[in-house]
């Protein structure tokens, strides 16, 4: 399933979100040009077994590896799931606030990866983490709302509007089936996917998000 849209506008201009999509683009243009993009990764992903819990310089990365990608798919998937559900977090929380709280979602995520992988030498880069976290927000304040998505059926691509508690529950439960398949698998990922990474984000966006909300509001 592929969401395409979702039927809830508040009418407030998304600033933080759109600004996350821009310096997302950005960061990934410059990897595009960079003449050394290994040492660009080196110095600016997430790579396990160089975090020392005393030094923050290896703890940064925590943060600057949120905006870097490895490929068109990886960023314009992520960028559309950002575009598709982040316009609507933010206006209930606040630009501020829904800031703190992507940076949040995603450090949580890259934590719950690191915590397996620890002695990993390969990087771990992306902003999927901090995007499921939006994700669990949403599930969190707009449960019954609709999503257009995208759905396979007898191999034909169908937009049917699904609540958007069933698209992203569904959603939650394939990540968590491919993550226990990594943990069996003792790989931590499938094909590059840092599906614990996803589980924490999530879990942890739904959790936190009703700290994140100012307003207090109850939707139904």
């Amino acid at each position: 399933m592929f969401p395409i849209r979702d039927s809830l506008n508040f009418g407030k201009f998304p600033l933080v979100n759109i600004s996350l999509i821009i310096v997302n683009l950005y960061v990934f243009f410059q990897e595009l040009i960079s003449p050394n993009l290994d040492q660009l990764v080196v110095n600016y992903a997430l790579i396990p077994q160089q975090v020392d819990f005393s030094k923050i310089e290896t703890l940064t990365p925590f943060i600057t590896s949120l905006f870097l990608h490895a490929g068109f798919l990886h960023i314009l998937s992520n960028m559309w799931f950002l575009w598709v559900f982040g316009d609507n977090v933010e206006a209930v929380m606040g630009h501020f606030k829904y800031l703190l709280f992507y940076l949040f979602c995603g450090v949580i995520a890259s934590f719950s990866q690191y915590l397996f992988i620890a002695d990993s030498s390969l990087p771990m880069l992306g902003a999927s983490g901090a995007i499921a976290g939006v994700l669990g927000a949403y599930l969190k304040f707009f449960p019954h709302h609709k999503i257009d998505t995208i759905v396979p059926i007898f191999g034909l691509p169908l937009i049917i509007a699904i609540p958007a508690n069933i698209m992203l529950i569904y959603w939650f439960f394939t990540q968590a089936f491919n993550g226990v398949a990594t943990l069996l698998a003792a790989t931590a990922s499938i094909g590059g996917i840092a599906y614990i990474a996803h589980l924490g984000g999530f879990a942890s966006g739904f959790i936190a998000s009703q700290h994140f909300d100012w307003r207090k509001m109850r939707w139904t």
